[in-house]
């Protein structure tokens, strides 16, 4: 017994321990395709020390002189405040897809264009670029300098290298390449470690909410807008209204009379002329079969499940008629005809008053 509880124990945690874990893209957690916690667990079996931070705050306590700062998801980093902080804590930074507004602030100078790089060469001579050889980045952006800024360029364009107030920015127009579900293909999975494991600390940001908002559990009722919720009372009102009057007593009860009362005789006289009008001869010798043994097995002594042979035998000893006369017409086959549907009452009522008078 304890060996069995001791392998479920097991068998929970392993199940526990392999079973997906979801979450969005880029989350460090995530199993999922779109996360990235088989880079995480890369980068922590190089020796990387990996901080993942849910906040700017987290980065600016996290971050040294000589750590780097991934920043992934930008979409979310919608308060210029923000990007102001982050621009100041200490530290490098690798830009994963950053937007218009992250650019704008953390890499002034470079513009972007389309691109529709899937396998590319690294086209440089940046280290971490030439280990890792060919990459498919999927859809990704291209980066070029404005103003005569002076940068590193690999890819075509696609992961670029610079330095900027004394610090080294790295930014890559493509996301899918570091994620669970490209880390296999080409070379991507090495250049994503030689870009994320160029210091021996990493923090890793990328929020999947706006920084300072609050997402509670909305119930339907907070989904439902103030006006259909005055309809839905009118109508509740409505509805009630509607049902105390009908309820309401319109006045006394009033007495009916009974059903007509129909003659045994009209009935049966009735259901003859059906018979007749379907010729359902079977079903009418059938009718009178059994009204007749419900009549004589009571008087024979008999019980209703007594087999036919028994009923027979009973029968022409009471009345001394021919046993194959008896079985004919109280199990015989269907009559063919009018006539011989009459023959079998007529034979069917001498036979249940021989039994009567014996």
């Amino acid at each position: 017994m304890l060996t069995l509880v001791v392998l479920a124990a097991i068998a929970g945690i392993g199940a526990y321990l392999t079973a997906p874990r979801p979450g969005g893209q880029m989350d460090p957690a995530s199993t999922g395709p779109a996360g990235a916690h088989a880079l995480v667990a890369l980068l922590g079996d190089g020796g990387v020390e990996v901080v993942v931070a849910d906040s700017i705050a987290d980065v600016e306590r996290a971050a040294r002189p000589n750590t780097l700062i991934l920043v992934a998801q930008s979409q979310y980093l919608a308060d210029n405040t923000l990007l102001d902080r982050l621009a100041k804590a200490p530290g490098d930074l690798l830009l994963v897809e950053p937007t218009a507004r992250t650019r704008e602030a953390l890499m002034p100078g470079v513009g972007i264009a389309p691109s529709d790089t899937f396998d590319s060469d690294p086209n440089c001579t940046l280290r971490e670029a030439t280990r890792a050889g060919s990459v498919r980045f999927g859809p990704s952006v291209t980066y070029k300098a404005k103003d005569g800024r002076a940068m590193t360029s690999c890819y075509d364009g696609v992961l670029i290298r610079f330095r900027d107030n004394g610090r080294t920015v790295t930014a890559v127009g493509s996301t899918d390449f570091m994620t669970n579900g490209s880390l296999l293909q080409a070379g991507n999975a090495a250049l994503a470690m030689n870009l994320a494991g160029d210091r021996p600390r990493l923090i890793w940001y990328a929020p999947h909410r706006v920084e300072g908002e609050t997402s509670s559990p909305a119930s339907i009722v907070d989904l439902i807008p103030e006006n259909v919720t005055w309809i839905v009372w009118q109508l509740c009102l409505v509805v009630l209204l509607v049902a105390v009057w009908k309820g309401r007593r319109p006045g006394p009860l009033v007495a009916e009379e009974l059903p007509v009362v129909v003659r045994a005789s009209e009935t049966v006289e009735g259901r003859g002329r059906l018979y007749r009008s379907r010729r359902a001869r079977d079903r009418a010798a059938e009718a009178l079969r059994t009204a007749t043994l419900q009549r004589l097995l009571p008087r024979l002594g008999l019980g209703a499940g007594t087999p036919a042979p028994a009923v027979v035998t009973t029968v022409a000893q009471r009345c001394g008629a021919d046993a194959g006369f008896v079985s004919y017409h109280l199990f015989g086959p269907p009559p063919a005809t009018d006539n011989d549907l009459l023959q079998l009452a007529r034979a069917l009522d001498e036979i249940e008053r021989q039994v009567a008078h014996s």
